[in-house]
């Protein structure tokens, strides 16, 4: 395949569909000024040594590999399905919508005979995973027809097939419609590729490891905050103590040689429950803050 004449700029795959307006958050939180319109397949975005494509997060893998792309964004499923030879730098999960965890599976209508796959043998499968679903059929040692669904998967059983390997996040679309779950076929992230080419050239890697280090700082940051707090000097000890043990406080001076004070970075999740504590055991002046990039 030709190669996209821009030569002079890292050409970066961004996910068009489920995934993209989390994309642009991302980015966004990253620092990136990233502009999506409606019918631009080409984001404008506040790096002169970027550019930007849209494409489908099913045909990602296939482009990185071919080189069109230097580096992208798709999910492990459309990797995996597509087989691509590709680099697989990071894994992406974040607590948003569609970066968490999704999974496949395999289901059938509730008061259907097929509980698990083995009961599939010489039956109909409708997925738009067909290679996730023959490799997940291979490893049961099952035969069994899979053809591809262009969409609305959930309605198929049991009149165009007897049962899906479809994707979910929550089962609600399932659940609507009377399907049971039998088995998981794959739990899937996102997932930052590469073109192996493209990392070996000294310039598109550091530039590919930057944008790395600014996403992945941002997605630590996103269930974290800071907090600082005046202590007591001669509480300090039980303080910290109070303090999750993966945490790492800094401890300053103040004008009042008895008090000290503490800097920290939580989990947002434990905030609610560790801000009493912490008051009870004498911190005073406790300030939440939001962080928005946490590099480690």
């Amino acid at each position: 395949m030709t190669m996209m004449s821009d030569t002079g700029r890292l050409r970066l795959g961004l996910p068009k569909g489920s995934l993209q307006e989390t994309t642009g958050k991302l980015f966004s939180l990253a620092g990136f000024n990233l502009l999506m319109t409606a019918r631009s397949y080409y984001p404008e975005i506040d790096d002169p040594e970027i550019l930007c494509i849209l494409i489908r997060p099913q045909e990602m893998a296939r482009y990185v590999e071919q080189g069109v792309l230097d580096c992208a964004i798709t999910g492990l499923d459309w990797l995996l399905e597509t087989g691509a030879n590709v680099a697989e730098l990071a894994d992406l999960k974040a607590p948003w919508p569609n970066y968490g965890i999704v999974r496949w599976v395999m289901a059938s209508k509730e008061n259907s005979s097929f509980h698990q796959v083995t009961d599939l043998q010489n039956k109909r499968i409708a997925t738009e995973a067909v290679g996730l679903t023959q490799r997940f059929l291979a490893q049961h040692n099952v035969t069994a027809a899979v053809e591809f669904s262009w969409g609305a998967t959930e309605v198929k059983p049991p009149l165009l097939a007897d049962a899906i390997v479809d994707v979910t996040e929550t089962g609600s679309s399932l659940r609507a419609n009377q399907l049971k779950i039998m088995h998981t076929v794959l739990e899937s992230t996102p997932r930052f590729i590469a073109n192996h080419d493209s990392i070996k050239n000294a310039w598109k890697s550091s530039k590919i490891n930057e944008i790395l280090l600014l996403l992945k700082g941002a997605i630590a940051a996103a269930s974290r905050v800071s907090l600082a707090m005046n202590v007591p000097k001669n509480h300090l000890s039980t303080i910290i103590s109070l303090l999750p043990a993966l945490s790492t406080p800094t401890i300053a001076t103040l004008a009042d040689e008895n008090w000290v004070d503490v800097t920290t970075v939580v989990e947002e999740r434990l905030v609610r429950s560790l801000i009493p504590r912490l008051y009870t055991a004498g911190a005073r002046g406790i300030i939440e803050m939001p962080i928005h990039k946490l590099i480690e």
